[in-house]
């Protein structure tokens, strides 16, 4: 039988958890899902370097994640911790090896972008029903986007490209609400991006959207009174709805955001970044809607390390 197992993504905007059990079936069965926001990603691509106060952000939300590892019965060599853009381009990355190390008793990896596009592929396609194929698979973090194309559970196409809410928001979106110039410049800076992506974004029939601006975007789009994943998962967004929603979020200051009930207050400030890239990609893609799912890379890695257990 195999071990209950977790994961952790540390991305540029949060760090997250996953703790599940083998469903018996090949799949997984979810005991604790958590998220906190951190902003790790908080100047790194100005500076260089992990801002001080991120780091203990950071490391705050790992002693948490420490507890709950233990009181759930989770073996470290059951649990895995994966770093994903903000790690990647740290120069100061070794003080956040070993403060995670100290404190989890596991090792950071920093994933490449294109395993990071497969555990995000395979974890968001195992928690969505029948779809026609091919599946585009998209994963918007603070520092990178994924974009994955597959059929039949097999992938096709996959990159990582340097567009992400934070990185585009402290680099290029700057004014609140931005400028149309500021819109316009980062625009043609995401369609320079995808354009170069080698990813047949055209050819999906299926739309996957996972992680937080999606997520986010699925509970505006429902004017949901509070974030309520049960409805989040699965939601699906008609194209002609989902651009106009997309604009609308953009013009807003971050204190109208702020005011949207199911909105996260650190995510308000990051948000209408990635609506320009979800904008974009809705203007180019194949299918006429996008679906969001709940199930993302942290199903990915534990389905990885229950498949490698039954092995």
């Amino acid at each position: 039988m195999s071990e209950r197992c977790a994961a952790i993504d540390c991305g540029t905007n949060s760090i997250r958890l996953l703790v599940a059990d083998d469903d018996g079936a090949g799949g997984l069965t979810q005991v604790d899902r958590r998220l906190e926001m951190v902003r790790l990603g908080q100047g790194v691509d100005a500076t260089g370097e992990f801002h001080p106060d991120a780091l203990q952000r950071t490391f705050a939300a790992c002693e948490m994640y420490a507890d709950l590892l233990r009181e759930h019965g989770v073996d470290p060599a059951h649990t895995r911790f994966v770093a994903t853009s903000a790690a990647r381009d740290a120069g100061n990355a070794e003080e956040f090896f070993a403060g995670v190390r100290e404190r989890l008793g596991v090792d950071a990896e920093i994933i490449t972008g294109s395993e990071e596009a497969v555990l995000s592929f395979t974890g968001a396609v195992s928690g969505i029903d029948e779809h026609p194929d091919p599946v585009l698979v998209v994963d918007i973090g603070g520092g990178s986007t994924e974009l994955v194309l597959g059929e039949e559970r097999r992938i096709l196409a996959a990159t990582s490209i340097d567009i992400g809410s934070v990185r585009l928001r402290e680099r290029l979106l700057k004014g609140d609400p931005p400028s149309q110039d500021e819109i316009r410049a980062t625009v043609e800076h995401v369609d320079a991006m995808l354009d170069s992506s080698g990813v047949a974004i055209e050819r999906a029939r299926t739309w996957v959207g996972v992680a937080g601006t999606m997520t986010t975007l699925a509970a505006v789009h429902q004017e949901l009174s509070a974030y309520d994943p049960t409805k989040v998962h699965g939601a699906v967004i008609p194209r002609e709805e989902l651009v106009p929603l997309c604009e609308s979020v953009v013009a807003r200051t971050v204190a109208e955001l702020r005011e949207i009930p199911s909105m996260h207050p650190m995510r308000a400030d990051v948000i209408s970044a990635g609506a320009v890239i979800v904008q974009r990609l809705a203007e180019r893609i194949g299918a006429d809607a996008l679906t969001v799912s709940e199930t993302d890379i942290l199903d990915g890695i534990v389905l990885q390390l229950l498949e490698r257990d039954r092995r």
